[in-house]
């Protein structure tokens, strides 16, 4: 009996029309929720045994791939909306140091059994920006940090000259002269040979972009200095 290997285009259930990038959307976003649980599970875990997974370096580390992780497909899923044309803003108004204190407070345990000093050092004023967007742009943008930031990082904001600017700053080396970056970034320029892709900083010009104020789109940039003399990331909100 002579056997028959049947292939895609024999197979009557194969709907030839699939939308892979569907598909993969949707496995993508079941990832993160499983993720967002997990990391739900390892906070309440930490807070029941804090004396003995304070610090704990198989936990943090645990915690900090995951929080990568769960950051990554967030983004994925961003940048997957922005190529449907399915990602826009929804501006409201922020008190602006409360945003940003709200925000670290999430990173507050990982950041001590790290055995990072953090800080907020914010003008009194208010923003304009979509706080859901902005939230994935800082997660991403305060891991990078952690990897490599010496002992320190500090979250900022002021005005410049009609734009809101929030920062992270760390004390590490710094970003290396071809990561420094002004404006915006294309999906062209992002190297896949490299290692390192770049999707998160693609993601937070993108969401910078999605800001705007008559003519004036948002930006991001990346330099050395600020107050501890190592990496800055700002985002330039009009």
């Amino acid at each position: 009996m002579t056997e028959k290997t049947v292939t895609a285009q024999d197979s009557p259930q194969m709907d030839q029309s699939i939308d892979f990038s569907m598909v993969l959307a949707s496995a993508v976003h079941d990832m993160k929720n499983s993720l967002g649980m997990l990391l739900n599970s390892l906070d309440e875990l930490r807070q029941e045994n804090e004396n003995t997974l304070r610090d704990s370096k198989q936990f943090n580390m645990l915690q900090y791939e995951a929080e990568r992780m769960h950051n990554d497909l967030v983004q994925l899923l961003g940048i997957y909306r922005l190529g449907e044309n399915n990602l826009s803003a929804h501006i409201e108004e922020h008190y602006v140091p409360d945003f940003l204190s709200e925000h670290l407070a999430r990173h507050t345990p990982l950041l001590e059994g790290l055995g990072i000093d953090y800080s907020v050092a914010a003008e009194d004023i208010n923003g304009f920006f979509d706080a859901d967007l902005l939230t994935g742009v800082l997660n991403n943008t305060i891991n990078n940090a952690i990897r490599y930031t010496q002992s320190r990082i500090r979250l900022t904001a002021h005005m410049n000259d009609g734009s809101l600017v929030i920062g992270v700053e760390d004390d590490g080396n710094g970003y290396p002269v071809n990561m420094q970056h002004s404006g915006t970034l294309n999906f062209k320029s992002l190297d896949f040979n490299s290692g390192s892709t770049s999707l998160g900083l693609f993601f937070a010009s993108s969401v910078a972009q999605l800001h705007s104020n008559g003519s004036v789109t948002g930006s991001i940039r990346l330099h050395n200095g600020g107050e501890y003399g190592g990496g800055v990331f700002e985002i330039w909100l009009p």
